[in-house]
């Protein structure tokens, strides 16, 4: 049988002189239904533990019911266009949003209230995914005046995103682009997402450690610098809320309304500004438990995937990024950020209507 990417349907493997072998080409990886009945369950369970978080307290479970809807709602919709269109639904996708953030006049004004999101750093999050959703779509492109326009595209979003004045999105956007690129050379997806998922989890690990005050002195002071002292601060009463409220929290939407009072000249905030602390602060331990679930689910999906390695390996770099910023940054309160993350999830997932052969650059 014919084993190469431009064989048989059952093909498993694509193989070149060069020593760039892949198993992506027109792989169709068993288990796919059961990873999906999987996301199902997951999702299910992080709206019924806001639920129970919000049980019997004035909270406000209704954002993160919001979030997990537009997070399954991209999901789909990403499924749907990523099989039918897997080079013009991403690239569409990317073009969107970077319309969005330059045609206003006034967006790269410094202006708090202009659009799209009326938040620099919400944006940057968003120009992130438009990066991997280019350079998805470069990717799965035929020709290389079309790749070479759409990584151009995704490397435009990224300097768009320093032009907002995030340092944090220019970087995760060019880390993003030259993991887009390295990926050619990947004999396989599982080493790549293996350490996608351990720089998130050190991330995750670094605020928890500075929120603590784990680190040494040295160290500690040079990141509170970096991220502000208002934000350490708030990231200091998600601590304390987490300590005094360790299995349900203090409910959905109520860290403004219990956080303890703070020791310095920190404004008023409706979250500490990290999507996990928050978490941590409102739902207790489970829903810090569920969110790390639901990432790792995200990039089982990622490895279970029919795409071409990648493609999927573009799509968890920008997914990975987006977390990072999440981390240190409230940018996941923004239902347009976590359906733009659920698009490009589905994308990478999707199952194409035709098989796909991924041909190396010449």
């Amino acid at each position: 049988m014919d084993t190469t990417a431009g064989g048989t349907p059952g093909a498993t493997r694509a193989g070149r002189g060069d020593g760039s072998l892949h198993d992506s080409g027109t792989v169709r990886r068993k288990g796919g239904g059961a990873t999906d009945a999987v996301g199902i369950v997951v999702l299910v369970c992080c709206a019924v533990w806001a639920l129970a978080a919000a049980a019997g307290r004035s909270a406000r479970p209704e954002g993160t019911l919001l979030a997990l809807l537009a997070v399954t709602a991209g999901y789909a919709l990403g499924r749907i266009l990523g099989a039918l269109l897997p080079v013009l639904a991403p690239a569409t996708a990317a073009g969107a949003v970077l319309a969005l953030v330059l045609i206003p006049p006034t967006r790269l004004s410094a202006h708090p209230d202009a659009p799209p999101l009326g938040y620099p750093n919400a944006d940057a999050a968003l120009l992130v995914l438009a990066v991997g959703a280019a350079c998805c779509a470069a990717w799965a492109a035929r020709g290389s005046a079309r790749r070479i326009a759409l990584r151009c595209v995704g490397a435009g979003a990224a300097v768009t995103a320093l032009a907002l004045g995030s340092a944090a999105g220019f970087a995760a956007g060019t880390a993003v682009v030259l993991c887009s690129l390295a990926a050619a050379r990947m004999r396989g997806r599982l080493l790549g997402l293996t350490g996608l998922a351990l720089a998130a989890a050190l991330v995750v690990g670094g605020s928890c450690a500075v929120a603590v005050d784990a680190l040494p002195a040295g160290l500690s002071e040079s990141l509170t610098g970096q991220l502000t002292q208002p934000r350490v601060e708030l990231w200091h009463q998600a601590v304390t809320l987490t300590e005094h409220h360790p299995l349900r929290g203090v409910g959905p939407g109520r860290f403004a309304d219990e956080a303890p009072p703070a020791t310095g000249p920190v404004p008023a905030s409706d979250s500490p500004q990290s999507a996990p602390l928050q978490l941590a602060a409102e739902q207790g331990i489970p829903g810090v438990a569920l969110l790390a679930v639901a990432f790792g689910w995200l990039l089982t999906a990622l490895w279970r995937s029919p795409r071409p390695t990648p493609v999927v390996l573009t799509a968890a770099a920008s997914l990975t990024g987006l977390a990072m910023l999440a981390t240190v940054d409230h940018v996941l309160s923004y239902a347009v950020v976590t359906a733009g993350a659920g698009f490009l999830s589905g994308v990478a997932t999707a199952h194409p209507l035709s098989d796909e052969a991924f041909l190396p650059p010449t």
